[in-house]
C-alpha cells in the first residue's frame, strides 16, 4: 500500500490532498447538510429536545456516510484516510445508537452528541495538522475541529440545558461548521482546477 508521501505531485502536496481536492464535493455534501440542520433547527420554534435529537441524529448519518465515503475513495488511490473513517464509523455509531435506542433519555443522548462533536472536532485538528505544510487552507480544517471541540465541551458542561437553549446551541453549530465546509469545499474544487490543467 502507498504510504502518504509515495506518490509524487506537483506543488509539493502529496496523494491525500491530491484526493481530497479530487473529491471536494464530499466535502460541500458535508457542509450543506449541516447547514440545512442548522435552518431547520432555527426554522422550528416548538422544536421538542427529542426531535432535535433526532434530526441531529439524522444529520450525524449523513456526515458519517459522506465521511466513509470519502475514506473509501481515498483507499482506492492507496491514501491513508484513516482519520475520516473515524469520523464516520462514530457519526454512524451515534446515529443509530440515538434511532435504535428510543428508551435511552434526552440528556444521555445530548451527552453523546457532545462526546460525538469532541472526538470529531480532536480528529480534524490531527488531520490539518498533518497536512498543514501541504494544504494552505489546512487552517479551515483546524477551525471546524475546534468549533466542534467547542461545541462538544459546551454540551458536555451543561447537557441538561432547555430545550430552546439546545437548539440554539445545536443550530448555530451546524450552520457555522456546515459554513467553515462548504468555505473548504470550494476552496479544494480550485486547487482540484489547478491541479487538472
Amino acid at each position: 500500500m502507498a504510504t502518504q508521501h509515495a506518490l509524487p505531485f506537483p506543488h509539493g502536496q502529496s496523494a491525500t490532498v491530491h484526493t481530497l481536492a479530487k473529491n471536494w464535493w464530499l466535502t460541500l455534501l458535508r457542509g450543506l447538510a449541516a447547514v440545512a440542520f442548522g435552518v431547520i433547527a432555527f426554522a422550528w420554534p416548538k422544536l421538542t429536545v427529542v426531535t432535535l435529537i433526532l434530526l441531529f441524529a439524522a444529520y450525524v448519518l449523513a456526515d458519517g456516510f459522506f465521511a466513509l465515503f470519502a475514506a473509501i475513495k481515498g483507499r482506492e488511490h492507496g491514501v491513508p484516510t484513516w482519520w475520516l473513517a473515524v469520523i464516520g464509523l462514530l457519526g454512524v455509531a451515534i446515529a443509530l445508537l440515538t434511532f435504535f435506542w428510543p428508551g435511552l433519555t434526552a440528556l444521555l443522548l445530548m451527552m453523546m452528541i457532545g462526546a460525538w462533536a469532541l472526538v470529531r472536532g480532536v480528529f480534524e485538528v490531527i488531520a490539518a495538522l498533518q497536512l498543514w505544510k501541504e494544504l494552505d487552507d489546512a487552517w479551515l480544517l483546524v477551525l471546524s475541529g475546534v468549533v466542534s471541540i467547542v461545541f462538544g465541551g459546551a454540551v458536555l458542561v451543561m447537557p441538561g440545558a432547555g430545550a430552546l437553549a439546545l437548539v440554539w446551541l445545536i443550530g448555530a453549530y451546524a450552520i457555522l461548521f456546515g459554513l467553515i465546509l462548504i468555505v473548504l469545499s470550494f476552496r479544494l474544487k480550485k486547487l482540484n482546477d489547478a491541479l487538472t490543467h
